[in-house]
Order: C-alpha cells, then structure tokens, then sequence
C-alpha cells in the first residue's frame, strides 16, 4: 500500500501528469472563449503537456501562458485558416451528402473529398503539436504537419482514436468527464509523440522528419 501512494510510483506520477491536465483543460478552454485565440490556446495546451510527457512538469501555468504569448501571432493565423478550411470541408461533406448521387463523376468527386478530409484531420491533429515544439514558418508546419502524420499512421491512428473516444465518452456516456476534455487527450497524445518529435529533431533542424 505504501508503494502505491509513493510519490514516485509510476501510477502516482501518471495520476499527477492527469491532475495537471485537467488544471490545463480549464485554461484552454477559457483562453479559447475569444475564439479567434483558439490556435494559440492550444499550441499552449500542447506546449505544456510536451513538458509534462517528458517529465520537465515545472509550473504548469507559466508553461502555458509563456507558450501563449510566444505563439500568439502564428497561432491566431493557423487557427484562423483551419477554421477556414474546416468550415469549407464541412459545407462540402453537407452537399456532397445531400446531393448523393450514383454517377462515376459523383464517384470520383466523393473520394476526393474523402482524401481532402482525411488530409485536414490529420494537418489538425499535428499542426498544434509541432507548432509548440519547433520553430518554423506557417507553409513549413502544415506540409511537415501531413508528412509526419502520414509517416507515422499508426500513430496517427491512435491520436484519432483517443479524440473520437473522449467524445463519445463525453457525449454519450458522461458528459462530466469533459473536465478532462482536450487537456487530458493532450497529455495522451504528446506521450505518444514524444519520440517521434526527438527523431524528427536529430533528423532535420527545422522540424522535418
């Protein structure tokens, strides 16, 4: 029993890292309330769960608001085109899905847009992430963004497994569970990554892999 309430058992520093994220869930969602500070709210949330996954915890806080100001500007901008992007693949899925049609043309039509939506989720899944642990410019991020997550697809699969996982948890099955919301898939997802962003670093400088 003493083992298991240790400080430094693995599962009470993993219940720690938890506790963090949730702190940092909150502070993303209120910093994402203006909206158009979405992007930088969650490289910051991203930023400071890199820090937690490579056990460089620190303060948690500090960690985010000093990534929030750092990418503030890159951040706003990136956001501002996903959300572009988003809402344009989103109007196209409701035509395409209201306007079904059998034709070979409407066949083709219809993969593209399926490729188009599986590129966007994966530039939306890494664009963050990379953005909070490298230095680059805009373009550099969304191209190394889809590379790396095509690169690594089982990775990449694993990410969209937890999102699509805590939202049915939170939508389904108990909503108050969105205490751990974005913050806690954060910390799942920079775990995963942590290695893949050292390779891609002794790789490539500027971030590529």
């Amino acid at each position: 029993m003493q083992n298991l309430i240790n400080p430094d058992n693995a599962l009470m520093h993993f219940i720690t890292k938890l506790v963090s994220s949730v702190w940092l869930n909150v502070l993303w969602f209120i910093c994402c309330i203006p909206i158009i500070t979405i992007g930088p709210a969650t490289t910051a949330l991203f930023y400071s769960c890199q820090k937690l996954a490579q056990d460089q915890d620190g303060y948690v806080t500090r960690n985010f608001f000093h990534s929030f100001r750092e990418n503030f500007r890159q951040g706003t901008l990136i956001g501002l085109i996903m959300t572009v992007l988003g809402i344009f693949i989103g109007a196209d899925g409701y035509i395409l899905y209201h306007l079904h049609a059998s034709s070979a043309f409407w066949t083709i039509v219809t993969a593209i847009y399926f490729v188009a939506a599986a590129a966007y989720l994966i530039v939306l899944m890494y664009i963050f992430p990379l953005l909070a642990y490298f230095n680059n410019n805009t373009f550099a991020m969304f191209k190394n963004s889809l590379i790396i997550g095509m690169r690594f697809l089982l990775c990449t699969a694993f990410m969209a497994l937890i999102y699509f996982t805590m939202l049915v948890i939170v939508v389904r099955l108990f909503t108050p569970c969105i205490i751990f919301g974005m913050g806690t898939c954060a910390l799942l997802c920079s775990m995963l990554l942590k290695n893949i962003f050292l390779q891609c670093q002794q790789a490539e400088p500027n971030g590529g892999c």
